[in-house]
């Protein structure tokens, strides 16, 4: 009930709305001598009136993507911090790949994955995956291996299982840096959808390719319509998972300075 509360207070607010209308401001002093370049706000705005459902059919695609990419680089995430911190011979063997991975430019390999996995859905969950996969297993790693080493020395004088440890102590220990990671790769799975629509070139929808048409028939006034769409989309997830954050990790200090 406090988030909630909170949230209707100026401060919480104000500063964004501040900050938004200072974005429109200088969005408009630019756009009035550069109409070529920066569309004006009324015309991106006159794109949702005019065709709603075409970006509202587009953003639930890219939405779709992001959030099933996103649940399963989570899932593999969480499974292999769990695999290196409980094995010293799976950690010296998956944290050499894990640290390739991350170096990989998804950029480069997505072309690829499209022609291996066709234009369907896998290809674009693959990389939404791959970009979320790194943060999510480095901040679980560290959040596992963050247990207090005298409540430990507890948990093994009572001769607890290591499931036990793991799901008693080492889980809950991990929660704050699982959230962290999730802050972060929440919209950033968003970046992940838009990078497998602009590689699939055959691809019927998704905001990624909007852009990718729209930019190449000189359609800014679009263009920066579905970018609007991906900047609420992806704010309307931050939100979301810092609300679900607040109410998971109620008892952790993390939370008394929000």
């Amino acid at each position: 009930m406090r988030g909630a509360a909170g949230f209707w207070r100026p401060r919480f607010w104000l500063p964004t709305v501040l900050a938004l209308l200072v974005v429109a401001l200088l969005w408009t002093w630019v756009a009035r001598d550069n109409p070529y370049v920066l569309p004006t706000l009324p015309s991106v705005g006159r794109q949702f009136l005019d065709q709603p459902d075409l970006y509202v059919t587009n953003a639930w695609t890219t939405l779709q993507e992001a959030l099933l990419g996103l649940l399963l680089g989570t899932l593999a995430a969480v499974v292999v911090a769990v695999a290196i911190c409980e094995s010293s011979l799976l950690r010296r063997g998956l944290t050499p790949l894990a640290v390739i991975l991350n170096v990989t430019p998804v950029v480069a390999i997505a072309p690829a994955l499209v022609v291996a996995f066709g234009f369907g859905m896998t290809p674009k969950l693959i990389v939404t995956g791959l970009i979320t996969f790194f943060p999510v297993l480095m901040n679980t790693v560290t959040g596992l291996r963050s247990v207090d080493r005298h409540v430990l020395q507890v948990f093994r004088t009572v001769d607890a299982s290591r499931l036990d440890v793991l799901l008693r102590l080492r889980f809950p220990s991990a929660l704050p840096y699982l959230f962290s990671a999730l802050r972060v790769v929440f919209p950033l799975s968003l970046v992940g959808a838009i990078v497998a629509e602009f590689s699939a070139a055959g691809a019927q929808s998704g905001l990624g390719t909007l852009i990718s048409i729209a930019s190449s028939n000189s359609q800014l006034d679009r263009v920066f319509a579905a970018i609007a769409c991906l900047a609420l989309m992806g704010s309307l997830m931050l939100l979301l998972v810092t609300t679900v954050e607040r109410r998971a990790l109620s008892w952790h200090e993390s939370q008394n300075h929000r």
